[in-house]
């Protein structure tokens, strides 16, 4: 029987896992972003860091939390059909999933009423919650043959926890499911989202 999912939790346990893990390098990254969009400085951001396959939310200078994710198997890249992890600046597009229980399937980002077991399949089901990025550098992740959105790019929950921190997705960014919750709570439509790291073209 599913559980209800339970309040949102706060971030300081995950802030300072994130803390013994930081490299300059997110910093900089986010210096470099709020120099090319000051309006991202409005609200909160994500940071991926595909190298490190961990995702930091930062309001300000300041980090609220840092968590495993598994980006693409097959490295990085902007080009339709390769299943490889858009790098660049991005907004959260659309936020699906806002109250359902933990591990509730989504499809064509459609509640299914029906719920996975953690590790208990392998394939690329999409769990609990669904924030869907849009690329806003045309050229690189918008438009033509490069469009994170028509990809249908997401950061979601998955049944394969178990490989989280690992490069095992299809080009969206898996979290385990209590995570990818708190990061929907923490993220607003609009929020800006900025891949980088990782190998690939």
């Amino acid at each position: 029987m599913s559980q209800a999912l339970p309040k949102r939790r706060q971030y300081q346990r995950a802030a300072r896992e994130g803390r013994g893990r930081l490299r300059a390098g997110w910093r900089t990254t986010h210096i470099r972003l709020l120099c090319r969009r000051p309006a991202s400085a409005k609200r909160p951001v994500a940071l991926v860091n595909a190298s490190e396959q961990r995702i930091y939310i930062v309001a300000g200078m300041r980090l609220l939390a840092s968590y495993p994710v598994s980006t693409s198997r097959f490295g990085v890249g902007t080009r339709n059909g390769s299943f490889r992890t858009p790098t660049g600046a991005h907004r959260v597009i659309e936020k699906i999933g806002e109250g359902a229980p933990l591990m509730t399937v989504f499809k064509a980002r459609r509640n299914t009423g029906k719920l996975a077991a953690v590790n208990g399949q392998t394939d690329d089901a999409i769990c609990s919650r669904v924030l869907w990025l849009d690329g806003l550098e045309p050229g690189h992740n918008r438009g033509g043959a490069r469009d994170s959105r028509r990809r249908h790019i997401y950061i979601h929950g998955t049944a394969d926890e178990a490989n989280i921190g690992r490069p095992v997705s299809r080009g969206c960014i898996r979290m385990k499911n209590a995570d990818v919750c708190e990061v929907f709570d923490a993220l607003e439509d609009g929020s800006v989202v900025y891949i980088f790291g990782g190998e690939g073209t």
